[in-house]
């Protein structure tokens, strides 16, 4: 199947398939005579595995460790349930993060109960206050989710 076929086979934009490509965590595809990447069922289930694992929001470095495993099948399991336990982790803090983002601003909600002119607009203080007190480039650092940041064992970099 061509790219199109395979974007449609499994609910993916093409661009993602190119870049999952170059990530490495799809092989190369065949070429055909006139240069179209051809694919097969294979491909399907590896980048509905992808999807999968995306889905739960792991990193391409997580999933590219799983994509080992899956590959390998050869050893037990060990390392595939530290790789998910530490995932669980991390997602056990953002859930803490989000809790305290969402407090956060429905403190800086309630500093403006009533419609005003913007210049008396108790969360444009609000977020001045924070400004000047530097607490938004800790707070966004803090919460911050970038994937692939997370440190695996297993993890090839």
């Amino acid at each position: 199947m061509k790219i199109g076929e395979l974007a449609a086979a499994t609910d993916t934009p093409i661009e993602t398939i190119r870049y999952y490509e170059r990530a490495g965590l799809l092989p190369q595809p065949k070429r055909s005579e006139g240069n179209f990447r051809l694919y097969d069922e294979a491909n399907v289930e590896r980048l509905n595995f992808i999807r999968a694992c995306r889905a739960l929001d792991m990193s391409l470095d997580e999933v590219r460790v799983l994509l080992g495993f899956r590959d390998g099948a050869d050893g037990d399991c060990t390392a595939v349930n530290a790789l998910l336990d530490a995932h669980i982790e991390h997602v056990q803090a953002r859930i803490a993060e989000l809790r305290e983002l969402s407090r956060e601003l429905r403190g800086l909600r309630e500093q403006c109960r009533e419609v005003q002119a913007a210049g008396h607009c108790g969360i444009l203080r609000g977020l001045d206050t924070n400004a000047r007190q530097a607490k938004p480039r800790a707070a966004a650092k803090a919460r911050s989710h970038v994937h692939a940041t997370h440190d695996h064992p297993h993890a090839k970099r």
